[in-house]
C-alpha cells in the first residue's frame, strides 16, 4: 500500500512522537508513505474561525498536491484530518475554493486510525507483536475531531468509537469503558483560557482513573499536548493524574520495545515507572 502523507505542523513540533511512531509503524508494516511535497499548514485550529474561505483554501491546497500524486492522503493529526476532510467535502459539493482552482477532491482523506483500525490490518499488526502489553490497563481518549461531525469524518459510531481499543487489545493490553472518551479537552483554549483546560483535563484524568485505567491514550497531538502539560498541574491540585501516551507509541513498543520506549523521553508525564512496575522493559 502507498499513501500520500500529511504530517501537519505538530508532526514537526509538539507532536513529533506521533509523527515518528506513525512513520516507523508504516515502514514495519509494509505501508509506503510519500510526504506531500511543499505542504502547508491546513489552518487548524483557528483559521476557519477567523476566515472560513481561507480555512478551506489552506486545506484544499494540500489536497491539490495530493491529487497530483494520484494517491489518497493520510494524516496522524486529528485536527488536520478534520480540516482536510472538511475541505474535500466542500470541494466535492461546491467546487474548488478561490485561489486553489486545481483541486479536484479525487484523493480521499484518512486519519491514521482509519488505516490501522481496519480488521485486516489489526490481524497483520497482531502477528508482528513481540512484546505484549500485558498488565497495562488503558483508557482510550479520542477527543472531538477524530470522529465528529460524522458527515465530515464518515465515522459510523462517532460517540463510541472502538478502533483504538481494538488495536491496543491486539497488542495485549486491557482497555476500560468510560464515558468521556469523546469529550473535549479544551483544544486551543490552553493559550487563552488555561483554567478551563485545566478543569477539563482534570475531569478526564479523574474519570479515567475511576474507571480503572493506569494511563490515558490518544491519537490527537492537541489532546496529548493539553493532557501531558496538565499532568503536573493536576497532581499539584490533588488529582491523581495518569501518564499520557500516543496509541502509535504503544503499538510500536509492542513490536520493538526499545524503539517505542525511546519516544517516552519527550513526555512531561513520564510513563517509564508504570512500565517498569508491570515488568515491561
Amino acid at each position: 500500500m502507498k499513501l500520500a502523507y500529511y504530517p501537519g505542523c505538530s508532526g514537526h513540533g509538539t507532536g513529533r512522537e506521533l509523527d515518528e511512531s506513525t512513520r516507523d509503524l508504516c515502514d514495519r508494516l509494509g505501508i509506503e508513505l510519500q510526504e506531500l511535497d511543499d505542504w502547508n499548514c491546513c489552518g487548524a485550529s483557528s483559521a476557519h474561525s477567523i476566515d472560513e474561505g481561507l480555512g478551506v483554501a489552506l486545506a484544499a491546497r494540500n489536497l491539490a498536491i495530493a491529487d497530483k500524486t494520484g494517491l489518497d492522503v493520510m494524516t496522524p493529526c486529528s485536527a488536520c484530518f478534520a480540516r482536510l476532510a472538511g475541505a474535500r467535502k466542500h470541494v466535492l459539493e461546491h467546487g474548488a475554493p478561490e485561489g486553489v482552482e486545481d483541486v479536484t477532491g479525487q484523493s480521499k482523506v484518512f486519519h491514521v486510525l482509519d488505516l490501522f483500525g481496519n480488521e485486516e490490518f489489526v490481524e497483520h499488526f497482531h502477528g508482528k507483536v513481540q512484546k505484549p502489553l500485558a498488565g497495562l490497563t488503558l483508557a482510550c481518549y479520542y477527543g472531538c475531531l477524530t470522529n465528529r461531525p460524522p458527515e465530515v469524518t464518515g465515522k459510523d459510531n462517532p460517540e463510541n468509537p472502538r478502533e483504538m481499543e481494538t488495536l491496543l487489545e491486539a497488542a495485549g493490553a486491557e482497555t476500560v469503558d468510560w464515558p468521556l472518551k469523546t469529550v473535549c479537552c479544551g483544544g486551543s483554549l490552553t493559550l487563552s483560557r488555561d483554567e478551563i483546560v485545566g478543569q477539563l483535563c482534570g475531569n478526564l484524568f479523574d474519570m479515567a482513573r475511576q474507571a480503572g485505567a493506569q494511563a490515558l491514550v490518544t491519537g490527537c497531538p492537541m489532546c496529548f499536548m493539553n493532557l501531558d502539560r496538565q499532568w503536573g498541574a493536576a497532581n499539584e491540585q490533588g488529582i491523581e493524574a495518569l501518564p499520557v501516551l500516543y496509541f502509535t507509541e504503544l503499538m510500536l513498543y509492542a513490536i520493538d520495545p526499545s524503539r517505542g520506549r525511546s519516544l517516552f523521553k519527550h513526555h512531561l508525564s513520564d510513563p517509564t515507572q508504570l512500565f517498569s512496575e508491570r515488568g515491561l522493559p
